[in-house]
């Protein structure tokens, strides 16, 4: 009985020595990862080349579809990425937080997406290029009672489309 017992134990230790062995090898240092990320290298004119040489999201004050200066930056940024790759076709997201009624943050998404295609045209991203949709509340990227999420939640994403000519 003893014997079993003391078999057990060592069967028991041996195991979970294995699963913290085999825990601590199943993961790289970040510092292995390199440059680049766990996606691999980004692809000039690519869609993830876009969202991360000059971002694919700006962000609005509450009630507001007014562009602030920090979203015209990325917008200015995106505009020039757009006349570079000509052949994408865009759509403006715009998105608000969960507070106010579906109907009104229906009416905001589209009062901030539209701010933002007329920002693009001034900049010489041809209307044509671009169409808006809102999602009001309907697809936050945060969901939390909290300003933390709700600034988060307050945005719109140019999401790149087919490219004209595919």
């Amino acid at each position: 009985m003893c014997r079993e017992g003391v078999v057990r134990a060592i069967c028991v230790a041996g195991i979970a020595m294995l699963a913290a062995f085999a825990a601590g090898c199943s993961k790289k240092p970040p510092q292995e990862l390199g440059s680049v990320g766990a996606e691999g290298p980004v692809t000039p004119g690519s869609a993830r080349d876009f969202a991360v040489s000059v971002g694919d999201k700006v962000y609005f004050e509450v009630d507001s579809a007014s562009l602030t200066p920090q979203a015209q930056t990325t917008l200015q940024g995106q505009a020039r990425w757009l006349a570079r790759y000509p052949n994408y076709t865009v759509t403006i997201e715009g998105h608000a937080d969960e507070r106010g009624t579906r109907e009104y943050n229906i009416a905001l998404g589209a009062k901030r997406a539209t701010a933002v295609k007329n920002y693009l045209a001034g900049l010489g991203v041809p209307s044509v290029r671009v169409r808006t949709i809102s999602y009001g509340k309907e697809r936050p990227v945060a969901m939390c009672a909290d300003i933390s999420c709700w600034s988060q939640n307050r945005r719109a994403v140019t999401a790149l489309g087919r490219q004209a000519g595919s």
